[in-house]
């Protein structure tokens, strides 16, 4: 593969998790728990198993996309692809 073969995947790659990421991170809730933080409501069965419910799937499928993000972004920036 050329250089401006390669330079031009690895770009498009990166608009897709741009677009990909903002989308994720807009379907995700807010963390404030509010007042029920003050009386305690907010240690409930819910709180406590996040990781496994599909708003823990979404922190961790915004955790890579951001690191893939960042490495893209210092590829194309460094101009490593030529």
């Amino acid at each position: 593969m050329t250089n401006t073969v390669l330079k031009t995947i690895v770009t498009i790659a990166y608009i897709i998790i741009c677009i990909a990421l903002v989308i994720i991170v807009l379907m995700q809730e807010g963390k404030t728990s509010g007042l029920g933080a003050v009386t305690g409501a907010a240690d409930s069965y819910w709180t406590k198993n996040k990781g496994r419910s599909s708003e823990g799937v979404m922190v961790k499928i915004t955790s890579v996309l951001s690191a893939l993000f960042i490495i893209l972004s210092l590829i194309l920036c460094t101009d490593w692809l030529g």
